[in-house]
């Protein structure tokens, strides 16, 4: 569960997080996880799409980019981006949890600043794990710690570390 924040709120952060997105190199922290052309990707927590649209630009026409948010105001901006940059492989889906995807489907899910704001993460974290493929990939960026995203994240067996770059910690199921 994810507590949805009021419109008023999510317009002041939705302003930090365009500020943030001017200074930082987004497509480097995407460019990290090694996504290639035809890959399923969930950007789970899309926010404003500042990782759904340089994940879908990276897929291309053969993948497919999946944008998962609580908050209406956050699909529609992503969905504003998207069809200015003349994205058609994203979609979209409203949910604070389930995604309605099938089991395995998909080979990257995008849990970008995330965690912090997750009232029960385990629920999430296992519907994560049901969508992901075998050898798919959870790629988790967080205002947290190091040991509490380690701790967080590996708490159900469901995911072991695989790697820790420069700018993410990137785990495998188990």
């Amino acid at each position: 569960m994810v507590e949805l924040v009021s419109d008023s709120l999510f317009r002041f952060l939705a302003f930090m997080i365009k500020t943030r997105d001017i200074l930082v190199n987004l497509g480097k922290v995407v460019d990290e996880i090694g996504i290639k052309q035809g890959t399923t990707v969930l950007d789970y927590g899309c926010g404003l799409g500042s990782f759904t649209i340089p994940a879908a630009k990276i897929v291309g026409e053969k993948g497919k980019v999946y944008a998962l948010d609580i908050h209406p105001l956050a699909l529609k901006r992503t969905k504003k981006k998207a069809q200015k940059n003349k994205l058609t492989n994203i979609e979209f889906i409203h949910s604070d949890c389930d995604t309605g995807l099938k089991d395995e489907s998909v080979d990257v899910v995008l849990f970008y600043d995330m965690l912090a704001s997750l009232l029960t993460p385990q629920k999430q974290l296992a519907e994560v794990y049901r969508i992901l493929k075998p050898e798919g990939i959870l790629c988790v960026k967080d205002v947290h710690s190091n040991d509490k995203i380690l701790s967080t994240i590996t708490e159900k067996d469901f995911f072991q570390l695989k790697n820790k770059g420069r700018k993410q910690f990137i785990f495998s199921k188990t």
